[in-house]
């Protein structure tokens, strides 16, 4: 029996291709989990059981095609009733919970075990009381193949971002009277566990960045508090054989407040608009397909995933961009397949040779065209929904309230000419207005706007409750509730600066989350001291050549230079290089954007991880792919919780709920097998 955690690093340069953080936390689950309880008789089936969290973690990162091929004959629940197997082995993944431990001392103790021989691994460190626990029963022990911890308590949602499953996080933490909650720390403990485990299962030791409060309010706390948290757990991690002893990458904490616009603007990206405008249950949609018999509509459930080289082409690519490139591909995939063009030159009928060779196109012909026409219907319902809601009009507006082209004047105007907007859309204008100008919601002023826009109490209230997360009184500026900046060449407010001169976009893609300026910052060693705090007790030396330095040996990352606003409109520009990965035109090449990742990014620098409680957004997201690209060091988004603006929206209006647990909550969905 050996209690220990995986020997391997992730991180000091080694052989072979760049691994992205989510493929690290497949294999080590894959190979160093179940792989390593593969014994001499390698055609030996085991048994996986997991817990209600493990089952998620799992899910988030493996298919049961993947489980099935280490040898799992069968996957069961803990708590669910089991039938006994004792001819086989079992593989436990489960928290190292008291419940856990009680219930696996159930099945493998007594004169009947339920199984041969049990493998545990657990999904966090495990206290020492339990371990004397289990070595306590003297029938277990000599049942026991391994007791290990894999510390993998986080939920990968996308190849550079987790989530540690908080959906409440925002109304635990922000709502009325939070701190007072006995869930206040409970959530953020084990906030703090999960973030850690991500460290744990990487062998990365992190400067902790949080930003600092500015008032002693409990809710402007909150990031101090999950900073040092993390940083008790990741202190112990020490221990771990191989562990690093001196700091290899970044970690900086931030929460909403930092940001928020981002999750209540229209962003104008395809895997945006598909999770913004369509009705949508995770990463499900159905649609109306033309049946093939000729009979009524069809119903067809469409999967947005990484498997799906069109969607991972296309997802952060701006919709009008994505439209016309499906178009293209469409075209060029019925010029160039030669089992859709196959003709005999004379007339003639085909050659045997001739046939089998479109037979054999056909299965593959059939998978494109299905793929390429999905995405095709898609993009051409939300294009319909832009225009019958003038959601381009919308979209302008906000963006130029955001970079200061837009004032009280022009949000009037609109309210007064477009009383039929859908009121959701109304609620998001005022909402980044009340951010922008937020002495314009002093006194009865908001009220009259909301009036105007014939909101209804209850959206009225997002607004005020936007309060709660920008911070206490002694945390506002001077002029109103929420934290602004300034641009001086402009004499109306602008709540961020124009980026887009340095590469080519669309008019509706100038909007950018306040993250990717943050991030930029932190690499060039220009992020302030005094609004962001570090947790480590480092030299000054040690800091600047963790920032710059690399132990991948890649070159230290260049600054991003200044950028100048220029003219906008919205065909003149194309989206940027970054998010137009090498691909064939139909997007099946075996070159396509799947296998591309590996190959782009052999040497990376340090990671950076940015972790964002109350919630991260689709935009933070492609912010985080595209600076790995430009920075040249993999950025990992971590959050609470991953929202689309109707989701945030409903959680604003629970902040001021006195019963905020049992208030109802998207809850996170994984992807089960």
């Amino acid at each position: 029996m050996s209690f220990s955690d995986s020997e391997t690093s992730s991180h000091g340069g080694g052989g072979g291709d760049y691994k992205f953080f989510r493929q690290i936390s497949r294999d080590r689950l894959l190979h160093e989990m179940l792989g390593s309880t593969k014994t001499g008789d390698s055609k030996a089936w085991k048994i996986l059981i997991m817990d209600r969290v493990t089952v998620k973690v799992m899910s988030q990162s493996c298919k049961m095609a993947d489980i099935t091929d280490q040898g799992i004959s069968l996957v069961e629940e803990l708590f669910k009733r089991r039938e006994p197997m004792p001819g086989m082995d079992a593989i436990y993944f489960i928290q190292p919970s008291k419940e856990n431990i009680v219930m696996f001392l159930s099945d493998m103790s007594g004169r009947e075990p339920l199984y041969r021989k049990a493998f545990i691994f657990f999904s966090s460190t495990i206290p020492k009381e339990l371990v004397n626990h289990i070595k306590s029963d003297s029938s277990v022990l000599p049942r026991i193949g391994a007791l290990r911890e894999m510390n993998m308590e986080y939920f990968p949602i996308d190849n550079q971002g987790f989530l540690t499953d908080h959906e409440q996080a925002l109304e635990t933490l922000y709502a009325d009277d939070a701190e007072n909650s006995r869930h206040f720390n409970i959530c953020l403990n084990m906030m703090a566990t999960r973030i850690a485990t991500v460290f744990a299962s990487l062998k990365e030791l992190p400067f902790v960045r949080y930003r600092a409060a500015k008032s002693t309010a409990s809710r402007d706390l909150v990031p101090s508090k999950l900073a040092a948290a993390i940083w008790d757990c990741i202190s112990k991690y020490k221990a771990i054989p191989n562990f690093p002893q001196t700091e290899t990458c970044e970690l900086l904490i931030v929460d909403r407040s930092v940001d928020q616009i981002a999750p209540i603007i229209h962003e104008w990206t395809y895997d945006a608009m598909c999770h913004d405008l369509l009705d949508m249950e995770g990463n499900k949609h159905v649609i109306e397909v033309p049946s093939k018999t000729g009979g009524p509509p069809e119903k067809k459930e469409i999967v947005l995933e990484d498997h799906d080289p069109v969607w991972l082409e296309l997802r952060h690519t701006h919709i009008a961009d994505a439209s016309e490139r499906l178009h293209e591909k469409m075209t060029n995939f019925a010029s160039k397949n030669k089992a859709a063009q196959m003709r005999s030159r004379d007339g003639s009928e085909l050659s045997t040779r001739d046939l089998q060779k479109i037979v054999q196109a056909l299965p593959q012909y059939g998978e494109q065209v299905d793929k390429l026409s999905t995405h095709v219907e898609l993009a051409g319902k939300i294009n319909r929904i832009i225009r019958d809601t003038g959601l381009r009009d919308l979209g302008q507006l906000e963006q130029d309230l955001v970079f200061g082209d837009a004032g009280a004047k022009d949000v009037i105007n609109f309210l007064r000419t477009n009383q039929d907007t859908n009121p959701e859309n109304k609620l998001r204008l005022l909402m980044i207005y009340a951010t922008v100008y937020p002495e314009k919601f002093e006194g009865d002023k908001g009220v009259k706007l909301m009036q105007l826009a014939r909101l209804s109490p209850v959206d009225m209230k997002v607004i005020s409750n936007m309060q709660l997360i920008a911070g206490s009184p002694e945390n506002k500026a001077k002029s109103g509730s929420f934290s602004l900046k300034f641009d001086a060449g402009k004499t109306k407010q602008a709540n961020r600066k124009d980026r887009s001169g340095e590469e080519e976009t669309w008019q509706l893609f100038r909007f950018y989350p306040m993250i990717e300026e943050l991030l930029e910052k932190l690499v060039k060693g220009d992020l302030s001291k005094s609004d962001y705090l570090c947790m480590n007790q480092s030299s000054h030396k040690e800091e600047s050549e963790a920032r710059t330095g690399s132990v991948r040996k890649s070159s230290a990352p260049t600054a991003v230079p200044e950028r100048k606003a220029t003219p906008h409109s919205m065909r003149s520009r194309r989206t940027a290089t970054w998010a137009r990965p090498q691909s064939s035109d139909d997007g099946y090449s075996s070159d396509s954007v799947l296998k591309s990742a590996s190959t782009d990014f052999k040497k990376l620098g340090q990671r950076i991880f940015v972790f964002i409680i109350g919630g991260a957004t689709r935009s933070e997201l492609r912010v985080c792919h595209k600076l790995t690209s430009s920075l040249r060091r993999e950025v990992v988004l971590g959050s609470t919780s991953f929202d689309d603006p109707p989701q945030y929206i409903t959680k604003l209006k629970l902040l001021s709920e006195k019963d905020i647990q049992g208030a109802p909550a998207q809850p996170f969905k994984p992807q089960y097998w």
